[in-house]
């Protein structure tokens, strides 16, 4: 009695496994990946006076920046601390607030 191979039955089933791999990592890894990286850089980049949205839905201004923490001003004399990473999404890009805002003109 002949005994045929196993190494070609494996060979064929592995290629289309392989090919779904590449696919979904196309699909899904790599724009998940991008979007994660382009989220990062807009929190790293937020400053005094832009309008955030953090993730439970409050809006508001950014008064103050830390490493860490923003502090958003949600209400006229009312501020909050967040942590950066829980910005959802920064709304209104405005340019730098000047440091020194008491100065006359």
């Amino acid at each position: 009695m002949g005994q045929t191979g196993g190494s070609g039955d494996i060979f064929s089933l592995l290629v289309p496994i392989a090919a779904m791999l590449v696919f979904m990592y196309f699909l899904v890894f790599r724009p998940q990946q991008q979007r994660v990286k382009a989220h990062q850089a807009l929190i790293a980049n937020v400053r005094r006076g832009d309008v955030v949205v953090t993730s439970g839905g409050i809006i508001g201004k950014v008064t103050k920046t830390d490493d860490l923490e923003v502090q958003i001003e949600i209400a006229e004399g009312v501020k909050i601390r967040v942590v950066k990473s829980t910005l959802a999404d920064v709304r209104t890009k405005t340019e730098p607030v000047p440091a020194n805002t008491n100065s006359p003109s």
